[in-house]
């Protein structure tokens, strides 16, 4: 039970954070919708450049964000010496730092060619710049989780918040105010604010032990590799459609039209995104941590259900509240919210597979991982190069969906041979079909007037938020609640 409030009080900071981030985050996406002309498809160059960023990112960092939680929570170690968790951060991030330097002179000796590979022979300063930001972003992922080791949500929370808030300042600065349209200005700006929150980690990273380890480094990097085939193939489920699509779709003018269509869309989805990430932050720490003691299986179990009813409420609140959230996207744009649904799904999915994917990371059996991602991905790109010919970006969509579910499809079937737990299959299925059975309404009232919409809407998430309390929160525990926080005043 103590694992479980420590579980729900760093999600809660984490969420806050992400939260607060992320809707501030959103607000890029009005900004961007507005003053990027839908035609121009500046829109859905961000797009394609950004899924190229996140997929060498993962590379970069090398699975070792994993592998720092593995390797420093090893009590072996850490008994007898109180800076192995210094010694494992210094090799994690003398990987990465290694792997970044080699990476950017690669980039910077042939930037025409890889422009020009890329459809930017015009724009290589596009590359240059994305180029310089993930590789500042993939030095900064190693401290940012040795925070996240450390049990400092607080100073996490602030620093990517902090930057998500100057990134929006400027962007209305630049895009609202002084009414630019280009997205070299997007790049620029994400290149400043990257720019800053590295030099902030300095001061953190000047009190750390710098220790590098041979030995060590030859252990992470056998855990590390297939977490890395592992990440790769997991951030292709999530941006391998945006990198396809300007190559598949038949009309080449009209592909970064309809990607940045399809991309601003994906971004009301992207609640889903906020909640996996917010649980994953929390949860990860504290699944290695936990790794040996007796009640652990029950543990995960009742984590997998509490994450996808969390979800699935959120869901629905998402697709009641859709006719006050297509606002957030600009009216050129909103012909593509009715893959929404899809993508929200499918975040669900990814969520669901990360819950799944912890047996075989406490085994040292990563490869595992890596063979699922690579089936998911495998089954999303032959989606994509099928129909985006003649459903554009809904296969996008669908391709998502049917990635993750292989994903989790696999890890699940092969897990409860390896290493069994027992999820409560059936409660959890019955959440999913009550959010399906309550989305039904919702659906049939959709061309009312929008204030008899929300007033119906708000109802049956209501509902659905009863049903939940009711059958998943102790009696008493809300008036007690009550209680303790009128004390407190």
């Amino acid at each position: 039970m103590a694992n479980m409030k420590s579980l729900a009080k760093d999600t809660a900071i984490y969420g806050l954070s992400s939260i607060v981030g992320r809707f501030l985050n959103y607000m890029l996406v009005p900004i961007y919708t507005r003053y990027m002309p839908k035609d121009t498809g500046d829109y859905g160059v961000t797009t394609n450049i950004y899924a190229y960023t996140a997929l060498i990112l993962v590379v970069l960092t090398f699975g070792m964000e994993t592998s720092l939680f593995r390797f420093a929570n090893d009590d072996t170690h850490h008994a007898n010496d109180s800076r192995w968790p210094d010694r494992v951060f210094s090799t994690a991030f003398a990987v990465v730092t290694m792997l970044s330097a080699l990476f950017l002179a690669a980039v910077m000796g042939g930037i025409d060619s890889i422009s020009d590979a890329l459809g930017y022979a015009q724009h290589p300063e596009y590359i240059m710049m994305m180029s310089v930001v993930v590789v500042m972003d993939a030095m900064q992922a190693i401290p940012f989780s040795y925070l996240r080791f450390q049990k400092r949500p607080v100073m996490f929370a602030s620093l990517k918040i902090a930057f998500i808030v100057v990134n929006l300042a400027l962007n209305w600065l630049c895009f609202a105010v002084l009414h630019k349209t280009s997205a070299f200005y997007a790049f620029f700006i994400n290149l400043v604010c990257t720019g800053t929150i590295s030099l902030c980690f300095i001061p953190y990273l000047a009190r750390i032990h710098w220790q590098f380890d041979a030995r060590l480094l030859r252990r992470m990097l056998a855990y590390s590799w297939p977490m890395l085939v592992l990440g790769v193939a997991g951030v292709a489920n999530q941006c391998a459609d945006k990198i396809l699509f300007p190559l598949i779709y038949p009309d080449k003018a009209e592909a970064q039209v309809q990607l940045g269509i399809y991309g601003g869309c994906v971004k009301i989805a992207m609640i889903m995104a906020l909640i996996t990430q917010a649980f994953r932050y929390a949860y990860e720490p504290i699944v290695f941590a936990k790794a040996k003691d007796a009640d652990k299986g029950e543990y995960y179990a009742q984590a997998m259900k509490y994450f996808l009813v969390f979800t699935l409420l959120a869901f629905l609140a998402v697709i009641g509240y859709m006719p006050v959230l297509q606002f957030i996207i600009g009216a050129d744009y909103r012909e593509g919210l009715a893959v929404v649904p899809v993508v929200m799904a499918a975040e669900i999915l990814m969520g669901v597979y990360f819950n799944l994917s912890f047996w075989y990371k406490l085994i040292d059996k990563t490869i595992y991982g890596a063979l699922f991602s690579v089936a998911g991905c495998v089954a999303l790109v032959a989606v994509n190069i099928i129909f985006i010919p003649r459903y554009s970006y809904w296969a996008c969509a669908w391709g998502g969906l049917v990635g993750y579910a292989v994903c989790a499809a696999l890890s699940y079937v092969v897990g409860q041979r390896q290493n069994p737990i027992n999820y409560p299959i059936r409660e959890m299925a019955a959440y999913t079909l009550l959010t399906a059975l309550l989305c039904v309404p919702m659906w049939l009232i959709r061309e009312m007037p929008i204030w008899l919409q929300l007033i119906a809407n708000t109802a049956i998430i209501a509902l659905m938020a009863w049903i939940v309390v009711k059958r998943e929160v102790p009696d008493g525990t809300i008036p007690a609640l009550v209680r303790r926080f009128s004390k407190r005043r």
